[in-house]
């Protein structure tokens, strides 16, 4: 049996856009490839519409408040509540609560982990910052990194 830390050393901390996260567990850990990353993101974090080809995407939010859209229908999800994004499906978030919000996103496969990796750079602080919107040069990267993991952004992030 494999036991996990339950919290990550600051160290291990990743800045993925406007994002403070931390990989609890790795798909490259286990044949099912489960990946499940802990997110911290500020007021106003938000995602492009996108779909993942391959995995589905799994979202427990553990505080705050996000909106999400998936395939046009608008949820509200609170701490405690979970929301599916079926892979093939348009989806897309905004964090809500003023706090910010924090929630685990568990997918199989390693695609959207990956992504990750490749876009995120060690944090230097595990301080949250405010939300920026990112720049085209960002958001160049990003569709590029994505396309390259089975990801497709589609559209803009939810007005």
């Amino acid at each position: 049996m494999s036991i996990q830390k339950k919290s990550a050393p600051a160290e291990h901390l990743l800045m993925f856009l406007d994002t403070l996260v931390s990989v609890r567990l790795s798909a490259s850990a286990g044949e099912d490839r489960i990946s499940i990353i802990e997110h911290r993101m500020p007021y106003g974090s938000k995602t492009p519409m996108h779909i993942h080809r391959k995995e589905d995407e799994v979202f427990h939010v553990l505080d705050g408040t996000m909106r999400f859209r998936v395939e046009g229908k608008d949820t509200v999800a609170h701490a405690g509540q979970i929301v599916l994004a079926p892979k093939g499906i348009p989806h897309a978030f905004r964090v809500e609560s003023v706090s910010g919000a924090r929630c685990l996103t568990i997918t199989t496969g390693g695609d959207f982990e990956r992504m990750l990796r490749e876009m995120a750079k060690p944090a230097a602080s595990a301080e949250l910052m405010p939300y920026v919107e990112p720049n085209l040069h960002i958001q160049q990267a990003l569709a590029m990194a994505c396309a390259r993991n089975n990801i497709d952004i589609i559209g803009g992030p939810i007005a």
